[in-house]
């Protein structure tokens, strides 16, 4: 079966490409093949055939969103849309990946599925944009939601990810401060990637909430990081309000993971392993 990732050297992407070994993987990056270039876009694909195409790419700079708003949206939600028309024309099925940052963060209880979204800044309406797109135009798809991803490739738009920015940190002596009330589930992206393997196997299509179990602040994970890693930085806790990042942040964003477990698949181990099974990965624990 022919899968084109699209963003395949990113992140998520270069995690894709490695876990789906049984089938016939492609992954295109930026530089092959630009999304919002809608004609080139469709040619592309027209010309592979492919009969799963997996979206791993995103504008996915939040503050920088709230600015380049313009940028979000051609990204995030316009070509989404281009990526939804073709993969219905081609009859093939569409993998799109979205974000907890399409809730407000006004629950206390995770999120599931059905939860009115309500997102609080421009790259989670952007992002929710694209989503209804995707399960307008196509019959065939998979929406995956998920929340705070580090990965071995990192982010190269974000320069690396957050455990290795924290390690990064405490290495050089610098002062560390992290918000401790934002409440999430960081995941890592080989676990996520893998989950989505079972899902096309699946073929359960529809709409999906995959993280790590359990739940913490990025402070509480930070913690956790320098635990594991026996270092002792300059670290403590600061408020969102005192962080005084551009875009609103929702202060709870915990995604349910019943829908995932109602189709036969497991949940995804508890964060605090997945941190550790990442650090070995990396070279940094035995």
């Amino acid at each position: 079966m022919r899968v084109i990732v699209l963003g395949g050297n990113g992140q998520l992407g270069t995690d894709l490409v490695e876990v789906l070994t049984d089938f016939d993987v492609a992954p295109l990056c930026h530089r092959e093949l630009d999304i919002c270039d809608f004609p080139r876009t469709r040619g592309v694909l027209s010309e592979k055939k492919p009969e799963i195409v997996i979206n791993a790419v995103a504008f996915n700079r939040v503050d920088d969103c709230e600015e380049e708003i313009e940028k979000a949206f051609w990204v995030n939600a316009y070509a989404v849309r281009n990526l939804a028309q073709i993969c219905a024309d081609l009859q093939c099925t569409l993998v799109h990946i979205s974000t907890d940052y399409v809730f407000g963060g006004d629950k206390t209880t995770p999120y599931i599925e059905e939860d009115n979204p309500k997102p609080l800044n421009v790259y989670g309406v952007s992002k929710l944009a694209g989503e209804y797109f995707v399960n307008t135009i196509c019959t065939k798809r998979f929406v995956v939601r998920t929340s705070g991803l580090y990965g071995a490739a990192g982010s190269s738009s974000k320069g690396g990810n957050f455990v290795k920015t924290m390690i990064r940190l405490a290495q050089e002596g610098k002062r560390i401060r992290v918000v401790n009330d934002q409440v999430l589930a960081p995941t890592y992206t080989r676990d996520l990637a893998n989950q989505i393997r079972e899902l096309l196997l699946a073929r359960a299509y529809g709409l999906y909430h995959v993280t790590n179990s359990g739940q913490c602040s990025w402070f509480e994970f930070a913690s956790k990081l320098f635990e594991i890693m026996s270092i002792m930085p300059d670290f403590g806790p600061v408020s969102t309000a005192e962080y005084g990042a551009a875009a609103r942040r929702p202060a709870w964003s915990v995604l349910a993971q019943d829908k995932i477990r109602g189709i036969g698949l497991k949940s995804l181990r508890p964060w605090p392993e997945a941190l550790r099974a990442y650090l070995r990965q990396e070279g940094y624990l035995a």
